[in-house]
């Protein structure tokens, strides 16, 4: 894999919005080195290939959402909401951008999508196995469930905000 696309880069466009991972137009323009217009021109010429379980526009609260959750805009000085594609969305942008970089880079996200699935499979797998295992050995091990609970509890709860805050926020 180039060093300019690694997993992280990826990684980092991948997006949960609406209950599904995503990924938005300038993120995928920048890793098919394309402007952003140009991808979309390219989608709306095919948009018969992008049902809304493909692609969907972000609205604008999803968008200062998405915006207060970065560290530092990137989507500064947009005047039009973003487009999102979902894993088939970006797989169908393959056939729609038929350029070399376009398939090398889909190949490159086609795998990450997989490996996040794949992973959180196995954290539920994880979990149901434990589970299992707690209802077996009943109060043996009912301290060291406990802990294994909290520490999987641990990942599921949001993260608290950083940042100053006003003191009427913090109400």
């Amino acid at each position: 894999m180039p060093d300019s696309l690694s997993e992280r880069k990826i990684v980092s466009c991948i997006h949960h919005i609406r209950g599904c991972s995503v990924m938005l137009d300038s993120d995928l323009a920048a890793l098919y080195e394309v402007e952003t217009r140009v991808l979309n021109q390219a989608v709306k010429r095919n948009i018969g290939r992008f049902p809304s379980d493909f692609m969907f526009q972000l609205t604008a609260d999803e968008m200062k959402l998405l915006i207060s959750q970065s560290v530092t805009s990137r989507w500064g000085g947009t005047r039009k909401l973003p487009y999102a594609f979902t894993e088939n969305g970006v797989a169908m942008l393959s056939s729609v951008l038929s350029s070399e970089k376009a398939i090398t880079v889909n190949i490159q996200i086609m795998r990450m999508f997989t490996r996040i699935r794949e992973m959180l499979l196995s954290h539920a797998d994880l979990k149901r196995k434990i589970e299992q295992m707690e209802k077996r050995y009943d109060q043996q091990f009912k301290e060291v469930f406990d802990a294994i609970k909290w520490l999987l509890k641990a990942e599921e709860t949001p993260r608290r905000k950083i940042g100053f805050r006003h003191t009427e926020d913090k109400k």
